[in-house]
């Protein structure tokens, strides 16, 4: 007698590796949702009290730098490089920091599982 059940002990594998594979499809599909939202969003961070504005997408592209007239000082051209680079790094910090808490979020806390599945 439980033989028809193709040898797996009360017939749970089969539907249980099925029910994870649908899951996983799920979870695929509202990654890619997301990363193409992700992708059409941007994030706007400044340095020097707004003398300096960047704006990142979520490509990993700048779409704007804009800089207050009085902060184009020819003889401190070291201090509007430094702020430029302050306000595009802490841009895609806020960028990284939500799509990190995005993803998170999506996963629930699977951590490496997803690593298996050949998608």
């Amino acid at each position: 007698m439980g033989k028809g059940k193709g040898g797996f002990p009360g017939g749970m594998m089969p539907g249980g590796m099925n029910n994870l594979m649908k899951q996983a499809q799920r979870m695929q599909r509202q990654m890619e949702e997301k990363q193409q939202e992700m992708e059409t969003k941007e994030w706007e961070a400044s340095a020097g009290g707004g003398a300096v504005s960047v704006v990142v997408s979520g490509k990993k592209e700048i779409t704007s730098i804009k800089l207050k007239p009085e902060v184009v000082d020819p003889d401190d051209i070291e201090m509007l490089q430094d702020l430029i680079m302050a306000a595009v790094n802490e841009a895609f910090r806020k960028m990284e920091d939500e799509q990190s808490e995005v993803f998170g979020s999506l996963t629930g806390g699977l951590g490496g599982l997803g690593g298996g599945f050949p998608f």
